[in-house]
């Protein structure tokens, strides 16, 4: 009797994981979650970056006078610079991802 509990109690752990391991992923699949896991660590949870530390802000005048495509190439392949640690493609972001980070970055931009 024991082993046919220890063996349902496996079973309904193995189907909540299952359950519960994709909703944590498609939660984590937003603009905003990405770009505090990845971005806001160096330009700020605002964007407004770190003018000391010469990290651009992602807010101002020049932040939003860039197009998308130079955003997404920023974060992508590290921009016309080439920046390593902005070079997101190569460390297995999707196309979509970036263009999550993109848009919330426009979000960021009209508060």
């Amino acid at each position: 009797m024991n082993t046919s509990r220890l063996a349902v109690l496996i079973l309904m752990l193995a189907v909540a994981a299952f359950i519960l391991v994709p909703s944590l992923s498609w939660a984590a699949d937003d603009g905003a979650t990405i770009y505090r896991t990845k971005c806001a660590a160096c330009h700020g949870v605002d964007g407004a970056g770190k003018p000391a530390a010469k990290i651009p802000s992602l807010i101002s005048d020049d932040a939003k006078k860039a197009t998308d495509a130079n955003l997404t190439d920023g974060i992508a392949n590290g921009g016309a610079s080439k920046k390593p640690g902005h070079a997101y493609e190569t460390k297995g972001m999707t196309p979509d991802q970036i263009k999550m980070i993109v848009s919330y970055i426009r979000e960021l931009q009209k508060k």
